[in-house]
């Protein structure tokens, strides 16, 4: 069966960066940090990758070479600060960057090529919605523990506290061969001054309570939702809006031992959370990544939207540009239940000869707590990424400052630090791109009255089984 998914997913790979819907040259510097599946299908995109455009920029000068491979700059870019701020380190290495872009599959299969036929690669990046391949699935052989690089993984990822689902996704038999440096667990975004109308106020701690915040269900969430109808406001743009926080939500996988079809609850919730929303008229009923979906983050002159769900990277490079005179009008506070959006993570090739400088670069950027270190200076805008981000180690976020004039000066890390605790990565699998996508679909249809609830979740399962041939 691996063989059969695995032709699948390379003819029908979603390629898009969601954080700051950036899919330009993968060369231009403000390049956003990268989320996940954009286009929010799953097998609907079957091009393949011609004449993508590869970029190979260096760092350094010295005579031992490392070969990093990445999809955007990001990880290019914290290269270069590295050296900037370790010259020793340019002076002994020289870096040599390949960088292709994600479009089509292009990054993926360039990147298993490479990785299957003995390439020079020492360091490589994967994003969420294909890491599970490289961490743990059909790749990930040839991924290096954190260990044999020679990095004490464990005494530092207990004092870093890292997000335990950065952990989840990055383990391969219990043993870390991946960590990210930006986290993506989410909170719920909301208008403050809707907040102020509806409840009598916008204070994120009482806004928590009013909405459920931690209990893993949405029960007050609905009662708040009542309350948001009868002042003449949405509770959120549209189904979509929903499907992050049910989907990634899940504790249990798609697909078990067996390859039997599995249904989370919190994914199936989904389909009554969407017709709920269509039904009682509780949103805009808009699509994500659409010009409806932006003008209710503020800018459209109707806009009457109550809450988003997304990490830190939704505020700073989607709301942040969408928000017109809205901004300083919105807050965070954590969710009814836990999730993640988005992501990076950083692996090593195990048949390295540069373990000593790969591990350096690598603890670093995912493991330094220090405020030379790389998530220290990306939590501080002190990176060039234009804005202060969520990272991984929720000691760093502890001593940042995340204030945010967008939040009206709210120390926003206080509640994405409760965010990335709360998210899991345990129910992934490296098939969720095209599984998710077929999902969604059924629960449009369910929602939108062309099937009932039964033939929506029939459909579903007849699209995986004759997708994967299970």
């Amino acid at each position: 069966m691996k063989k059969v998914i695995a032709s699948v997913l390379s003819v029908a790979m979603v390629a898009a960066i969601a954080a700051g819907c950036n899919k330009t040259d993968p060369t231009t510097s403000d390049v956003a940090p990268s989320g996940d599946d954009q286009q929010q299908g799953g097998g609907d995109d079957e091009s393949t990758p011609t004449d993508t455009e590869e970029t190979q920029p260096q760092y350094g000068s010295g005579s031992e070479v490392i070969n990093l491979w990445s999809f955007t700059n990001e990880i290019p870019n914290m290269v270069a600060k590295y050296i900037e701020l370790n010259p020793e380190f340019g002076e002994k290495y020289t870096v040599k960057c390949t960088i292709v872009a994600t479009d089509g599959g292009a990054y993926q299969q360039a990147i298993d090529q490479a990785l299957a036929g003995g390439a020079d690669v020492d360091m490589y990046a994967a994003e969420a919605a294909f890491i599970l391949k490289y961490a743990q699935g059909d790749m990930s052989e040839y991924a290096a523990t954190y260990k044999d690089l020679g990095i004490d993984v464990d005494t530092k990822v207990a004092e870093a506290d890292i997000a335990p689902y950065t952990i989840d996704i990055g383990s391969r038999d219990g043993e870390i061969v991946a960590l990210g440096y930006q986290a993506t667990g989410g909170a719920m975004i909301y208008r403050a001054s809707i907040a102020k109308d509806v409840f009598g106020t916008d204070d994120p701690d009482e806004i928590e309570k009013i909405v459920g915040a931690g209990t893993g269900n949405w029960d007050k969430f609905w009662d708040a939702a009542a309350q948001l109808k009868a002042k003449g406001y949405k509770l959120v743009a549209g189904g979509d809006d929903m499907w992050n926080v049910c989907e990634k939500a899940a504790t249990k996988a798609w697909l078990d031992k067996d390859n039997n079809i599995v249904i989370d609850p919190q994914r199936e919730a989904y389909l009554d959370i969407y017709k709920k929303l269509i039904d009682e008229d509780l949103s805009k009923d808009t699509g994500s990544w659409n010009e409806a979906w932006y003008a209710e983050m503020g800018a459209g002159a109707e806009a009457n939207t109550f809450c988003f769900f997304g990490p830190a990277w939704l505020i700073n490079y989607v709301m942040a540009g969408q928000a017109g005179d809205t901004v300083g009008d919105w807050r965070v506070c954590t969710p009814p239940v836990g999730f993640f959006w988005g992501g990076t993570w950083v692996l090593a090739n195990k048949d390295t000869d540069q373990a000593e400088g790969v591990a350096e670069l690598i603890e670093w950027i995912t493991l330094d707590t220090s405020e030379n270190g790389l998530q220290y200076l990306w939590a501080n805008d002190k990176m060039g990424n234009g804005a202060k981000d969520t990272v991984a180690s929720a000691v760093v976020m502890g001593k940042s400052d995340g204030t945010l004039d967008f939040c009206g000066g709210q120390n926003v890390f206080e509640k994405f630090i409760p965010g990335n605790a709360n998210a899991t990565g345990k129910a992934m699998t490296q098939y969720d791109e095209d599984i998710n996508g077929f999902f969604k679909d059924a629960a449009s249809k369910y929602a939108h009255g062309e099937l009932d609830k039964d033939a929506a979740i029939q459909q579903f399962k007849d699209n995986v089984t004759s997708a994967f041939a299970l």
